[in-house]
């Protein structure tokens, strides 16, 4: 099974994005990003130096738009990346990148989404000299435990040895000062504590622009940065994208969710390197491949080709108008209905938002919701089945279509 993954910042480097131009249509895509973004997209990610695109309001945007253009370019036509992409992540601004690709917005949403976002995120760490610093190595309690004792937040934990602490400088340079036992500490090209308290300004503004924007359900698996959970509803994926923004990013829990789905190969979009760095060290035998430049696009459908499974229509999530899924947001024990909660037989009427059951499994629980209700179709399970994360439950004749 293949996952796209999609890096966030500090992945980006000066140039990179040069030789994709060549590319027939990239160059017009970006362009029409530049737009939307009131970016020079082309500018930044050919001319500028690394200082210039490590501003966030900057390295946000062209992080996104590189990873949907280098897409584009391996899928030049998305319904084939439907059947075969399994499931689809992005860390931390890289979900922005997933969330277009798997069809939850448009491209033209996630431009504005991020030009928003890098805003709002620029102006809160404005408010206090705050930075990350990565944290390699040691025990993860300790780790954990250390981080709290000087008043920082784990930002990012990232799996593989690897958790990001994030807060004011001065409590930066306590933790260098006083480092965990056995770990090794190296400063990130960021400009604040992103993921943490201090951006709690950006997520109010968030909040309000997010209401506006037209979402449909993911056409693919989104492994969301919270917990892991597979989400089908592009209305939380985009609650979702906002409210990460002042959380930590769990991107060990998405690759634990990646391991569970049985993935076989990785495809990280560019600026790659990052993702399936980690992939390598957390997911032991599965391949990974890091699309750096177009010279690479040959390779990478040849690897695309080699670890797609041709989904049928209910993997797919097929969002056509005849029937919707509620799929599981991960592994555990499916339980149809429950006291309090709906009646959810084949032939039932549900109304938007009916809680129709739930998923257990040893670390939690999460409700099952019709988002948009309507009729009952099938259950695809019973009462009791193990699932597996993404998994078709129950399909729904919709009562109408969503905005």
């Amino acid at each position: 099974m293949l996952v796209l993954v999609a890096p966030g910042q500090g992945a980006q480097t000066p140039g990179f994005l040069a030789p994709w131009l060549e590319v027939p249509g990239v160059a017009d895509r970006l362009a029409w990003w530049s737009a939307v973004a009131d970016l020079d997209l082309i500018h930044y990610g050919t001319e500028a130096d690394a200082d210039t695109i490590r501003d966030t309001a900057i390295a946000q945007p062209l992080l996104v738009a590189a990873g949907i253009a280098a897409a584009l370019a391996v899928f030049p036509h998305p319904a084939e990346a439907f059947r075969q992409v399994g499931a689809a992540a992005g860390h931390s601004v890289g979900e922005l990148t997933a969330a277009a690709g798997t069809g939850a917005i448009t491209a033209e949403s996630a431009m504005v989404l991020v030009r928003e976002r890098g805003r709002a995120m620029a102006a809160a760490a404005a408010v206090t000299q705050t930075s990350m610093t990565a944290v390699l190595g040691g025990d993860a309690d300790e780790v954990v435990a250390k981080l709290t004792e000087h008043g920082l937040t784990p930002a990012n934990r990232n799996g593989a040895g690897q958790i990001v602490a994030a807060g004011t400088v001065e409590q930066l340079e306590a933790l260098k000062a006083d480092p965990p036992n056995g770990a090794k500490l190296r400063g990130l090209s960021v400009a604040g504590a992103f993921h943490t308290a201090h951006m709690a300004p950006a997520v109010a503004r968030m909040q309000q622009l997010a209401k506006g924007v037209s979402t449909r359900d993911p056409r693919v698996r989104y492994i969301s940065n919270r917990d892991g959970a597979v989400v089908h509803s592009g209305r939380e994926v985009v609650t979702r994208l906002v409210n990460q923004i002042a959380n930590p990013v769990r991107w060990d829990l998405c690759m634990e969710t990646m391991r569970e789905l049985g993935v076989t190969g990785v495809l990280e979009v560019p600026p790659a390197g990052t993702l399936v760095g980690l992939a390598k060290r957390a997911l032991p035998g599965v391949a990974t491949f890091a699309l750096k430049t177009p010279d690479q696009l040959d390779a990478a459908r040849a690897f695309v080709a080699e670890h797609a499974e041709e989904q049928s229509a209910a993997e797919t999530f097929d969002t056509a108008p005849t029937w919707r899924l509620v799929v599981a947001p991960f592994s555990g024990t499916v339980q149809r209905g429950a006291q309090g909660m709906a009646s959810a037989e084949s032939g039932d009427e549900l109304a938007p938002g009916a809680k129709i059951g739930a998923v257990v499994s040893r670390r939690e629980e999460r409700v099952l919701v019709a988002e948009h209700g309507g009729t009952v179709l099938e259950w695809l399970v019973e009462d009791g089945d193990p699932v597996a994360p993404g998994q078709p439950l129950v399909r729904i004749h919709p009562k109408a279509e969503a905005h």
